[in-house]
């Protein structure tokens, strides 16, 4: 019975910190932040810039909050840019159980390679990694560049410029919903 409780009290109190990350930010911030959180990654992954260049599209959320210990949760706010242009605004939500602990901040950008991927997911109504597609997570070191990657997959994933300690990324799951903004 202490242990249910204990759970029931760990999932409020993690509901509360994530729900205080995810007051939505007006466009200006995300843009601003998304900026941000380019150049940081232009400056930690080599060919970066070159290699957005070359994607169809490509998804910045600038500060996604990760939180957990067994049950867990992530949000964040991001921007949807084609050739360089802001065109939609998406925030990402995940809820999570089994063995994870810890809290972390991180930057995502998600790289749409082809057309067909890119028009499914602006087209979707809440987009689910694993579900209405599959995300590569994008994994390299300081003296790889990244235009060495292959385009044979849809869609990649990038984290970068971590603050914290979780253990568990995995984007299965992962819900993407369009913003008005």
């Amino acid at each position: 019975m202490k242990q249910r409780h204990f759970k029931t009290l760990l999932t409020g109190i993690l509901l509360l910190c994530i729900s205080s990350f995810a007051m939505a930010e007006p466009a200006s911030v995300i843009e601003a932040k998304s900026n941000e959180a380019l150049k940081q990654f232009y400056k930690e992954v080599k060919g970066s810039k070159e290699f957005l260049s070359k994607v169809k599209g490509y998804l910045v959320f600038p500060s996604v909050i990760k939180a957990g210990f067994v049950v867990g949760g992530e949000y964040g706010e991001g921007v949807l840019r084609i050739n360089g242009e802001s065109k939609f605004y998406y925030s990402m939500t995940a809820g999570t159980l089994g063995f994870q602990a810890g809290v972390q901040q991180s930057s995502y950008i998600l790289a749409f390679v082809s057309q067909a991927a890119l028009d499914n997911f602006i087209k979707s109504d809440g987009w689910e990694a694993g579900v209405n597609g599959a995300i590569t997570l994008a994994k390299w070191n300081a003296e790889e560049d990244i235009t060495s990657l292959s385009y044979e997959k849809p869609i990649y994933a990038f984290v970068f410029n971590a603050k914290g300690l979780m253990y568990n990324l995995n984007l299965k799951g992962t819900k993407f919903t369009k913003l008005n903004r």
